[in-house]
C-alpha cells in the first residue's frame, strides 16, 4: 500500500463518485469486523469502528494506490477504490427505511459495473448463519462475467486451535481468512495478495506479489 484516503460517502448510484478505477466492495453482517479489515488493508484508521450494529448507513469510498512487483522484479502501480457497504441487519430503523436502503443498495450494486470483486465477510465462529447464506445467494445472482466473489472468514483468532485447523483444511479457492490481531501481518499480506489478484485479474492466485 502506497497511499490511501477517504473519498466520499454516498447513499446510492445518484450521488456516488464517478468511476475512475477498479473497485472492491466489502460487505457482511453488522459487527463482522468490516471496519477493522478495511483499516488493516488501508494501513490507517480511516474507517470508523462502532459498537452500534448497523452504524454504517452509507456507501463509503476509499481510494488506494498499490505498488507491486512481479516475478521479474518489475514495479507495477495500481489505483483501486475500496467500498465499505452498509452492514446487513440489526440497524434500529423502521421497516420502510430499511426497505429503502435495500432497494437503493441493490440498484447501486447492479449498475456499478466497476466493482470487480465482492468481499463477503463472515464471522468464522458462525459460518453458516441464514443471513450469510442469503447474502451469498444474492451476490451469486448479482455478479456478471468479469466480477468475482471472495468469502473472507473474520476473527479466526477467536477460534479454538481445532476449529481453526478445520476451517483451514476446508478452505476453497474463493475463500480466505483473517485474524483481528494486528500483529498477524502474514495473514494480512496473504489476504492482500488474494484480493488484488482477483480484483485485477492477475495471472494466478499462487503467483507471489511483493507488496511495498
Amino acid at each position: 500500500m502506497q497511499d490511501s484516503k477517504f473519498l466520499r460517502s454516498a447513499t446510492g448510484i445518484s450521488n456516488a463518485p464517478e468511476v475512475a478505477h477498479t473497485e472492491i466492495a466489502l460487505l457482511g453482517r453488522s459487527n463482522v469486523g468490516k471496519s477493522s479489515l478495511i483499516n488493516s488493508l488501508l494501513a490507517s484508521n480511516l474507517a470508523k469502528k462502532s459498537n452500534t450494529p448497523g452504524k454504517t448507513r452509507h456507501i463509503n469510498f476509499y481510494t488506494t494506490r498499490w505498488s507491486l512487483k512481479d516475478e521479474s522484479d518489475v514495479r507495477l502501480d495500481y489505483n483501486l477504490n475500496l467500498l465499505d457497504l452498509p452492514g446487513f441487519g440489526y440497524a434500529k430503523v423502521s421497516k420502510s427505511e430499511k426497505e429503502g436502503w435495500d432497494k437503493s443498495l441493490d440498484n447501486f450494486l447492479r449498475k456499478r459495473s466497476s466493482i470487480k470483486l465482492f468481499c463477503h465477510l463472515v464471522d468464522s465462529r458462525h459460518p453458516s448463519l441464514e443471513q450469510d447464506l442469503i447474502i451469498k445467494r444474492y451476490l451469486e445472482s448479482l455478479i456478471r462475467g468479469d466480477q468475482k466473489i471472495l468469502t473472507i472468514y473474520t476473527k479466526v483468532d477467536k477460534l479454538t486451535k481445532s476449529d481453526f485447523l478445520k476451517l483451514r483444511r476446508k478452505l476453497k479457492e474463493d475463500e480466505a481468512f483473517i485474524s483481528n490481531v494486528k500483529k498477524d501481518s502474514i495473514l494480512l499480506e496473504s489476504l492482500c495478495k488474494k484480493i488484488l489478484s482477483l480484483a485485477l485479474s492477475l495471472p494466478s492466485l499462487s503467483h507471489p506479489l511483493n507488496i511495498e
